[in-house]
């Protein structure tokens, strides 16, 4: 006669499925019962008129009407007459040369920011707390002062 290949380990991991899936059933359906008690609506959030977000509905005489059509999506388009007129030539001090390397940094004497400089940029022989003027050019990791000149 043969023996049956269901063992009784098998069997137990069976049971304990089982009751995980059943369990798993009665925590839906309660939750579903629970949320039918509480009125199963779905709970709103308003935007007062500062653009916060409350529980209450905002006030309708604090209400602004915007026009749809003023609204730019996107990057303005730029006209003939909108053109950023500024001078290109910078002035700053450097703040450090190495000759050896062949770079250094210069800082602006308008928004002290720290430019990099590379001596292929050099039109004059520079060195520290010199007093420069340059012009600006977008590099690999930022903007870098080339056509340097010594004041």
């Amino acid at each position: 006669m043969a023996k049956s290949q269901q063992t009784f380990n098998k069997s137990e991991k069976e049971k304990k499925r089982l009751k995980r899936r059943e369990d798993k059933q009665k925590k839906k359906e309660a939750r579903k019962a629970e949320a039918k008690e509480k009125g199963g609506g779905i709970q709103f959030a308003y935007v007062d008129h500062e653009g916060n977000l409350t529980d209450t509905p905002p006030d309708p005489s604090k209400k602004i009407k915007v026009d749809a059509e003023s609204i730019v999506l996107g990057i303005p388009k730029k006209e003939e007459g909108d053109v950023e007129e500024f001078d290109p030539v910078r002035k700053g001090k450097v703040s450090f040369f190495d000759h050896s390397k062949g770079f250094g940094f210069i800082i602006d004497s308008e928004n002290n920011e720290k430019y990099f400089t590379h001596v292929s940029g050099l039109i004059d022989e520079i060195a520290e707390n010199d007093n420069v003027s340059f012009e600006l050019e977008k590099g690999t990791r930022g903007m870098n002062a080339v056509r340097v000149k010594q004041i």
